[in-house]
């Protein structure tokens, strides 16, 4: 049997890539940036030295020379004239020469100008030699009084003076020469330095353009496409298979995707089964409700019709032979008219209760306070009984069903006048802001409910007192639980409200509440 080879994993993923394409790119750059600054470096030197020593010493030794010619034709006007004016030249000349030699001096090196300095030392020993060996002795001769010197001296003069002549031009030839190889020297290094420019450009930019070729190959020509086969995943086609090659982040994010699809579709089927079976429980509810639909419909008439005449015989025996009886008979017929009479109500009930969610009517703006209006309406002749005062606040506008919005008033309301204590009934309905809707209060003085049966109070059929002490079916509270929160709201206790008890409940504003 083959052995199946593993999947090959690429060594380096985008990040890797990122940054052998950024390391091979600053490595040129930071070569190109060396020899750059290299050739920079010595076209800068050349340019100083051509700048600051080579042409400087040039000017120097051209201001020497006119200098030297000073001195010389200073003497001869002098060895004429006899006069001291003429030898203003000489002295202007020699203040000069001293400073252009020290000049020369300092700017001459055998570093820069091989030789040089032995020229520059010969001019020196040449000047000194002129000086010393013909125009000071001259001088001194004149201003002795005597003729001055033979033809014989003034020609040994002029030969010694012609020999410094060609000791500084020998200097001057070589300063040209020096220039001339420094200007030449600067040119080359110029051209160095564009050849060396555009050489690491153009290697920069062979650079650039191989990164860019790897990274797309690598990273963003894979990310593409799997970004495509997501799109494909994405728009429906669940069932294709994601993959990925290039970088090793984007084949394990392929990998990953990969996974998260297929897991998807698993979750998908399991969708669809648990959707079939949704369809199939909907259909049996749909059932269900129908028969219990049917149910109401009997319980509202067929039961009913036997109990109505069942309810009727009682009262008629209870009316006829009432006193012709013994007393237990007596009592026997008024448990059955009662019983009978209680059955009515908690079949009516029950049904209201049914219908609540299923037989309202479309919501529309409600004035609460016509609803409590309507509420005390109903309950006139208790409010009378018992002597209760109800007072309430400015209530809001609502959106609802104004019939089930009023039998919530009517309820509360009505479970604050049965459950009242010694004093007579004070009922309090106050509304205010909560959030995009209403939380509306009612409170009464009467005898209160414990903390610990906040939630049972609100099940249906549950009794917190026997028929005995208190009439009703149990259902009233329930009922309020039911509307409200088919409003979108909810209802509650106020365990901290006392004494007495406080129901507090609450509407959304003026847009349609969630589907219940």
């Amino acid at each position: 049997m083959t052995a199946v080879a593993p999947e090959r994993r690429p060594r380096l993923g985008v990040l890797g890539w990122f940054a052998v394409a950024a390391g091979v790119l600053a490595v040129v750059a930071g070569v190109g940036l060396i020899l750059s600054l290299v050739t920079l470096a010595r076209l800068s030197d050349a340019r100083t030295a051509l700048a600051d020593r080579i042409d400087p010493a040039i000017a120097a030794a051209y201001q020497l020379d006119a200098a030297l010619v000073d001195q010389e034709t200073g003497v001869r006007g002098y060895l004429l004239g006899r006069h001291e004016q003429f030898l203003q030249p000489y002295r202007s000349g020699l203040t000069i020469e001293a400073q252009k030699l020290r000049q020369l001096d300092g700017l001459v090196t055998d570093e820069d100008l091989p030789g040089l300095r032995r020229n520059l030392a010969a001019v020196g020993a040449r000047t000194k030699a002129w000086r010393t060996g013909f125009a000071m002795p001259a001088i001194d001769e004149v201003r002795r009084g005597g003729t001055g010197p033979g033809a014989a001296r003034v020609s040994q003069g002029k030969r010694s003076f012609d020999a410094l002549r060609g000791a500084l031009g020998v200097l001057q030839r070589d300063l040209d020469a020096a220039r001339v190889r420094a200007r030449s020297q600067l040119r080359d290094y110029a051209t160095l330095v564009s050849v060396v420019v555009w050489s690491s450009s153009i290697v920069l930019l062979l650079a650039l353009a191989l990164a860019a070729v790897g990274l797309r190959r690598q990273v963003i020509r894979p990310m593409g496409a799997l970004a495509e086969r997501v799109r494909r995943v994405a728009a429906g086609e669940f069932e294709r298979p994601i993959h990925a090659d290039g970088a090793r982040d984007i084949v394990d994010l392929g990998s990953d995707t990969e996974a998260m699809r297929a897991r998807i579709v698993e979750e998908i089927r399991e969708v669809e089964r648990a959707r079939e079976e949704l369809d199939r429980q909907a259909q049996e509810l749909q059932r269900s409700n129908a028969e219990l639909e049917q149910f109401a419909y009997v319980a509202s008439h067929d039961l009913q019709e036997p109990l109505r005449k069942v309810a009727s015989f009682c009262q008629m025996l209870e009316r006829r032979y009432s006193g012709q009886l013994d007393e237990r008979a007596d009592q026997y017929i008024h448990y059955a008219v009662d019983g009978a009479r209680r059955m009515q109500d908690l079949i009516n009930d029950l049904l209201a209760f049914s219908r609540v969610g299923r037989m309202s009517h479309q919501h529309e703006p409600v004035d609460l306070n016509e609803m409590l209006q309507r509420a005390e309406g109903n309950l006139a002749a208790r409010v009378e009984e018992t002597g209760a005062t109800v007072e309430s606040g400015e209530l809001p506008t609502v959106l609802g069903d104004p019939g089930l919005l009023a039998l919530v008033f009517q309820n509360l309301v009505g479970n604050a006048l049965k459950f009242h204590g010694d004093d007579p009934p004070r009922v309090r309905v106050d509304a205010e802001r909560n959030g995009d809707g209403w939380q509306i209060s009612v409170a009464d003085n009467g005898i209160g409910i414990e903390p610990e049966y906040a939630e049972r109070i609100f099940v249906i059929f549950q009794r917190l007192h026997t028929r005995v002490s208190y009439e009703g079916t149990g259902i009233g509270l329930a009922m309020c639980r039911k509307i409200v929160e088919h409003h979108g709201g909810r209802i509650w206790l106020d365990t901290e409200a006392r004494p007495g008890t406080t129901f507090r409940f609450t509407l959304p504003d003026t847009e349609e509440p969630a589907a219940t």
